[in-house]
This record gives C-alpha cells, sequence and structure tokens, in this order.
C-alpha cells in the first residue's frame, strides 16, 4: 500500500508539470482487461472510459468494465478523478474512482461497492493513441464482506475529440 501512494503521488507531481498548456479535450478509451479477484479464478473481459478535462491536469473519468470466467460475470461501474500530464508522446496518469459493482455467477448474483486506485501511460498526442497500460487496485465490499485483494490490468485504444 505504502509503493501505492508513493507512486501515486509522483504521477501527480508529474502532473503538476503539465500546468502551462490549454485544456485537453474529451478522450474514450475501449479496450481489454485481465482481472485477478480473490477467491476465483482469474478473468479476461473488456474495459471502457471516457473523461472530461476541467483544467489542464485534472479532469473527472467514468468507467465501465466487464470480466468473464467459469460461469462468473463481474462488472464494475465508476467514476471519479484523474489527473493527466498531456505532455509530449507519453501522458502518465492517475485516478480514484468510485461506484457499484455487480457480481453473478449462474443463477444468483448480488451488487454491491467498488473502488478503483490506479494509473497508467497513454502513447500518443493525435486524435488516436494507445493505453500502453492501465493498473488498477480494486477495492469491494458484497453483502458486508470487504475484499482488498483484487487487481485489474487494462490495454487499448483512446481516442480525443
Amino acid at each position: 500500500m505504502r509503493k501505492f501512494v508513493v507512486v501515486a503521488l509522483f504521477v501527480c507531481l508529474v502532473a503538476l508539470a503539465g500546468v502551462a498548456q490549454e485544456t485537453p479535450k474529451p478522450e474514450v478509451f475501449g479496450g481489454y482487461q485481465f482481472t485477478t479477484l480473490d477467491h476465483t479464478p482469474n478473468a479476461n473481459g473488456w474495459n471502457g472510459a471516457a473523461s472530461m478535462y476541467v483544467t489542464r491536469w485534472l479532469g473527472v473519468t467514468g468507467d465501465f468494465s466487464g470480466a468473464y470466467t467459469s460461469g462468473l460475470h463481474f462488472m464494475t461501474y465508476t467514476a471519479g478523478p484523474v489527473v493527466s500530464t498531456h505532455k509530449g508522446n507519453f501522458s502518465p496518469f492517475a485516478h480514484a474512482l468510485f461506484g457499484g459493482a455487480h457480481a453473478s455467477v449462474s443463477s444468483v448474483s448480488t451488487n454491491g461497492i467498488a473502488m478503483l486506485f490506479g494509473g497508467g501511460v497513454d502513447m500518443g498526442h493525435k486524435q488516436v493513441a494507445l493505453r500502453l497500460v492501465q493498473f488498477d487496485w480494486m477495492i469491494t465490499r458484497f453483502n458486508g464482506f470487504s475484499d482488498n485483494n483484487n487487481a485489474r490490468l487494462s490495454t487499448g485504444v483512446l481516442f480525443r475529440f
């Protein structure tokens, strides 16, 4: 946890270097995700997000994802602040996302809370860029039980409008 906080602070400080530039365009991301959930097999799926920036380096992101394995369907829908540099070809970013989760196995399903803390790196500064990597530490809470040992790794394409 301490390493994560140090990395998040570093990304935020790097993002401050981008203050002298204009407000970035809205972004839409879509791609593949690999999810590891505690007490279940690893899952593959999709990840989509949309970001709107209110300043040169601070914005708001809405994130939606779905992961599937051995009869388990796990979905998240979250939103929260994002910090990014948008400077040069490589744009590191960090975000804290809060919202809900839905899990279903066979005919049993439940809803809960999801929190994702992470970030990544985008490559390219034109209208189409690549999200080289996005890593999120995922905390979930279902039926009074919290699980802190979940992670999500994503990659895909980023469109800027």
